[in-house]
């Protein structure tokens, strides 16, 4: 299993002990057509796209054509039930069949589905193929930084299986899928669980227990609707933060199974501190969200990490630099990075992926950068200008929008939605929030980060890359600096195109954390005492020609002085602290 790409079991929240991975060599062709091919061109390293050097492969994947997969397998162990073939994500479009018999497919590229094989399997061995199609920005699907003609802030498109495939036997009325809310006040978790044949909740109690070190400290059964509501006994009750990311045990219990998750009690609101000023708050205190944009992307991998290691050691260093929040751009990352954010401990504030047509970048980038006050808010309701003609895409996205809230719902970590960024394929931005809002009623929402505010959601969202600061309070919403700084340096020996972007250029190690430490030192922190209450540094790592990351595209360094950038956000913090703390008595 260690040669294996990622042999670690990748459903955290939903875990179950027997599995199969099937990652690892597979057959491939590219072909013109969706049949399947004859003859197979090589080898390609799954879980990694045709266009990410780790596959093996090297080829770009184009509009028209077809990526087809083969690989054998043995069916996990045991009888009776029911095979899934799961995906964690397949990039775009795509078709699979087991045995020559037509298994089911799917459509988006950034999140997980599963096929029930059962009835095409035979014993022994058994051939499962997949033809995937993926125009990328030549159509109109969600595609987030992916561009066939990449360059600057938009990145080398990839294609295909991108995330881990696995088998499971399960049973015959198996455990589909555990919404967990942490009801932070009552001091209790409510569970509710998805059956495949929900109607067995009028017949059978399912059992579920909170365990701490394996020791259960709170149970009860799920009622007629698969729901049961746990309480916390005071001694037990530990709140997750940043700072202390406490992790309960959940284990659920069917006639037929037992699956394991995982929870925390905490709680995110918008609510007025001592001044009367809206803040971010967790557990019900005020709390600064002092974060970085984080790309998701590898130079080897592209959208997928070389390992699990690597990913949490990307998360790791953000909080070793200071930071308690990432605001994960554009993309949907696989299940295991967010448990190691919650594990690790680290706010993450969920995009949507952007789609739609050909963006017009003289409205949603220079003309706004230009005229922001003016064009701030102007109304997103012409779809033609903002690339989103298509009927049918316009409701793939809500589909898909939908899919994301829910899959990633019971993670502790998220702790706010983006359904759109700036003006790339946004419209009817207030649709989309109170669609999310109903789905998920327990996180703020950033309704359009950057510009092209529609006035709903929790946040005035602001990205300044060009001007001096200014903030003021904007009840009843709280104020959030989405994006901010990008300041360039290529560092020597670690850069990935001769091309450069940035938004302007330092000269040296020494000038880029100079900067740093007056951006955030002079220009945000005064800014705190007026409502500014999170912050997204530009960003993480470099991406191929942007090289405004605080860690090369290689991961092989930081650029930003470590003991620099934990004074700075030390700093903010204090001063949040102050700016938010209640005014002490006279006397």
């Amino acid at each position: 299993m260690s040669d294996i790409p990622f042999p670690e079991y990748p459903r955290p929240q939903l875990r179950r002990r027997a599995w199969q991975n099937l990652n690892g060599p597979w057959q491939y062709a590219i072909t013109d057509s969706r049949e399947t091919p004859g003859d197979y061109d090589g080898v390609i390293l799954v879980p990694y796209s045709p266009e990410a050097p780790l596959s093996g492969v090297g080829r770009q994947l184009q509009p028209g054509q077809w990526l087809h997969y083969r690989r054998t397998f043995t069916p996990p162990p045991g009888a009776g039930g029911r095979v899934l073939l799961h995906f964690g994500a397949v990039d775009w479009r795509c078709t699979a069949a087991v045995n020559g018999q037509d298994a089911g497919g799917h459509t988006g590229g950034y999140l997980p589905f599963t096929l029930d094989i059962t009835d095409a399997l035979c014993e022994g061995e058994n051939v499962l193929t997949l033809a995937v199609e993926d125009p990328s920005e030549t159509h109109h699907q969600a595609r987030g930084k992916q561009r066939l003609d990449r360059g600057g802030m938009f990145y080398t498109a990839q294609s295909g299986i991108w995330q881990t495939v696995w088998l499971e036997r399960v049973p015959e009325n198996y455990i589909k899928n555990i919404k967990i809310t942490p009801l932070f006040e009552k001091r209790c978790v409510r569970v509710e669980l998805e059956m495949a044949d929900n109607t067995v909740f009028a017949r059978v109690n399912m059992g579920v227990a909170v365990c701490v070190d394996g020791e259960v400290i709170a149970e009860d059964w799920t009622d007629e609707t698969g729901t049961a509501e746990l309480p916390i006994r005071e001694e037990d009750f530990r709140p997750w933060t940043p700072e202390e990311p406490f992790l309960y045990d959940l284990d659920v219990t069917t006639p037929d199974e037992t699956v394991y998750s995982y929870f925390a009690m905490r709680e995110f609101t918008v609510a007025p501190d001592a001044r009367g000023i809206m803040r971010f708050c967790l557990n019900g205190k005020p709390y600064l969200q002092h974060g970085v944009l984080d790309q998701g992307y590898w130079p080897k991998g592209l959208y997928t990490p070389p390992s699990e290691d690597a990913m949490d050691k990307d998360i790791r260093i953000a909080k070793w630099l200071g930071f308690n929040m990432l605001r994960k751009h554009v993309k949907v990352e696989p299940d295991r990075w967010y448990y190691c954010c919650d594990r690790i401990g680290m706010l993450i504030w969920q995009d949507m992926p952007n789609g739609g047509g050909q963006y017009k970048h003289w409205f949603v980038t220079n003309a706004i950068n230009i005229a922001q006050p003016l064009l701030r808010r102007f109304p997103d309701t012409d779809h033609a200008l903002f690339a989103r003609e298509n009927d049918a895409e316009r409701a793939a996205y809500y589909e898909e929008l939908t899919a994301l809230v829910e899959h990633l719902y019971s993670h502790p970590c998220v702790c706010g939605w983006v359904p759109f960024n700036e003006g790339w394929g946004q419209f009817d931005a207030p649709k989309a929030t109170a669609l999310v809002h109903a789905l998920d009623p327990t996180r703020p929402v950033d309704e359009a980060s950057g510009w092209f505010d529609q006035g709903g959601g929790e946040v005035w969202s602001l990205h300044n890359y060009f001007y001096p600061l200014r903030v003021r309070p904007r009840p009843p919403r709280v104020v959030a600096l989405t994006e901010y700084g990008g300041i360039a340096w290529p560092c020597p020996g670690h850069t990935h195109s001769k091309k450069l972007y940035g938004y302007g250029m330092a000269r040296s190690r020494a000038q880029l954390n100079a900067r740093y430490q007056k951006l955030l030192l002079r220009s945000a922190l005064p800014q705190l005492k007026n409502g500014l209450s999170a912050l997204v540094y530009t960003q993480l790592s470099d991406v191929e020609d942007e090289v405004n990351g605080i860690l090369t595209y290689d991961r092989a360094l930081s650029k930003l002085d470590t003991s620099l950038a934990c004074a700075c956000a030390t700093a903010l913090f204090e001063e949040f602290a102050r700016c938010t703390a209640p005014d002490k008595e006279e006397g």
